[in-house]
C-alpha cells in the first residue's frame, strides 16, 4: 500500500493559489472570509521549481 498524499507544490498552487482564488466568484468569497477571520496567510504561494 502507497501513502495517499504525495506532495506537489505546482499542483497545489494551481488548485489553491491565490490567483485560482480570484478567479472565480466562490473563490473571491473564500478569499473575503479568510480576510474577514484575519488569516495571516490567504491563499497558498510560493511555488519553487
Amino acid at each position: 500500500m502507497s501513502q495517499t498524499y504525495q506532495p506537489k507544490k505546482r499542483k497545489r498552487a494551481k488548485t489553491h493559489g491565490f490567483l485560482v482564488r480570484t478567479k472565480t466568484s466562490n473563490g473571491k468569497n473564500t478569499l473575503l472570509r479568510r480576510r474577514r477571520k484575519g488569516r495571516a496567510k490567504l491563499a497558498v504561494t510560493k511555488v519553487h521549481k
